[in-house]
Order: structure tokens, then sequence, then C-alpha cells
């Protein structure tokens, strides 16, 4: 049997229906009653109870986490990411080593590996960790201590790294791309000559699920995405040819567009337009023979399928 907390989330749901469709038994960990057919656990900190959704489990899927948010307004926004996405974590991996789980699977964020980088120069998954904000530290710092718990006790971790994640049902910045696309609004992003890794819901679904019960995957880290990167302003168009909308861009230097986001204050904004965030899955590919099943454009035209019909379910 497979725990998996978060279910109810974008990417738990649709794990829990792959694994479910592929013979798998599922149990679903959820911190609310109204999330029918799962465990209710409460929120997940240091001292959850997580007893009763761990019996006869052979292998926990870590999904729910304190999430990353662009304006926090914690007073100690590290404390709160610590308390949930490292003591949390580490209150459930040790409840799972006592009954007995087999392997734990954590999926991360490629944000313990940095920010940004150069064009041509991906994270590796060997590179040495560069968090920048709390939710990375914390991501980071719950990684370390599952590794460390590994060796203490031999439950095996497997850990995934996802950069940004799109799919039917996606929220925030997706959405609103899609959004603003969508009105066919001009937008000044079409000359951004950077590099990004994406990764489709169904293909981090697809490697997590390799990763349940691959041997070669036991306490090893892993980055995953779509196997191919695109710029800010590629990455618009596609998107754009999938909702079926012309795409609007007018060719505004980085330099200016970065140089007026910054002077507005959005200087967090320009650096994720224009900067570059590339990962190498080669290790992922060799490793556990694994190939992203989904091509970009298929994933992309399935996402903007599932907006369109939300939007107008959502008119009527």
């Amino acid at each position: 049997m497979i725990a998996i907390t978060g279910a109810s989330g974008f990417v738990g749901e649709r794990l829990c229906q792959r694994t479910q469709h592929e013979g798998w038994q599922v149990r679903r960990i959820v911190r609310r009653a109204e999330h029918a057919g799962g465990v209710v656990v409460g929120n997940i900190c240091s001292d959850t109870d997580f007893a009763s959704a761990l019996a006869e489990v052979a292998c926990v899927v870590h999904l729910a986490a304190r999430v990353h948010v662009m304006q926090d307004v914690s007073a100690d926004p590290l404390a709160e990411f610590r308390r949930v996405n490292v003591e949390g974590t580490l209150n459930l991996a040790r409840q799972a080593a006592a009954a007995g789980v087999r392997r734990f699977v954590y999926v991360s964020s490629v944000k313990v590996n940095g920010e940004a980088t150069r064009p041509g120069h991906p994270f590796t998954a060997c590179d040495g960790p560069s968090p920048t904000d709390p939710y990375g530290v914390s991501k980071f710092e719950a990684e370390q201590g599952l590794l460390s718990l590994a060796r203490e006790i031999g439950m095996e971790v497997v850990i995934v790294r996802p950069p940004l994640v799109y799919g039917p049902g996606v929220k925030a910045n997706f959405l609103e791309m899609m959004r603003w696309l969508d009105r066919g609004i001009p937008l000044p992003l079409g000359a951004i000559r950077n590099k990004r890794s994406l990764v489709a819901l169904d293909n981090l679904v697809d490697l997590i699920i390799t990763c349940i019960d691959h041997p070669a995957a036991a306490n090893e880290v892993f980055l995953v995405s779509d196997g191919e990167d695109l710029s800010t302003t590629d990455l618009l168009r596609r998107t754009a040819m999938a909702l079926g909308r012309p795409s609007r861009l007018i060719p505004l230097p980085t330099v200016m567009l970065s140089a007026g986001l910054s002077a507005i204050g959005k200087g967090d904004l320009a650096r994720r337009l224009c900067d570059s965030l590339q990962v190498d899955i080669s290790k992922t590919r060799e490793r556990l023979g694994w190939e992203p099943p989904v091509k970009i454009d298929v994933a992309l035209r399935k996402t903007a399928e599932d907006y369109l019909a939300r939007r107008t379910g959502d008119a009527r």
C-alpha cells in the first residue's frame, strides 16, 4: 500500500488517480475532513499523529508542504516553513520508519539548488545546495534530515526536485499567464532569450511512480523536467497557440524590461521572467531508465483545454 500526503492537492490528486489506475492500493492523507476518502491528520507539524495512516503501508509519498508564497506576511517566515516542511516532514518519516514503511519518497524543490543558472550551465543532482529563500532553505533542511534518518535506521529515502509544475488545474503564476494570453493583451515579453526548465504534471507524477519501487532510486536525489527548455518568450507563444489565441508579444529589450520592473518594485518578477533556470536530468534518465512520457506541446494543450473548459463553466 502507498500512503500519499497532500493527496487533495494539485500533484496529489493526479498521483492518486494514476497509482490507483495502475493497481496500487492508495491511502490518502489529508488535513481536513471535507476531503472525502482520506485519513484526516490535521495540520502537519512536529507532533502530528500519523499512526492511523501508516498501518500496512510500504511506501509514503510526501507531497504536503507549506508552499512558496510571493508576499509572505509571517513575522518569521523561515520558522513557519521549518515548522511544517522540516519538523513535520521528519516527524512523519520517523513514524513511518517505526511503522515498518520501506521507502519514503519526498517531493522537494529545485529551489534547493538555487534560483537561477547561467545559460548552458544547468543545475545537476550532484551540485552543492544553494537555497536563497526560506522555502528553499526549509526544503534543503528536510532533505538533509531525511538522508540522515535513512543512514540511521535503514528506511530508503528518495528525493525528487521539480522546477515549476504545470498541467490541468494549475494555479498561481501559470494560470495568470494563461488569463493574460486569453484576453489578447499585448505583453512586452517578446525578446527574452533565457532558458527555463518546466515539468508537466503528468511527467512529474510518472517519475514519482517510478521512484516508488525502482531499486536504483533508494537514497538518491533526482531532478525532473520535460527534457526541453524554453525561453519565457517561447513559452508564451506556445501556450497562446495551445489556447488558440494570437501571441501579442512586444519585443522590448530585456535590459529595459528588467529596469522598468525593478523601478516599480517588481525586481523579483523581472528575475523570474528574464533569468535562466535549467536542470540536467541525465542522472534521472541513466539511473532509472526514465524519459518524460509527455511532450511539452501536448502538456500545454491539455493545460489550455482544462483552463478553457473551466473558464466556460465559470461563465455560465
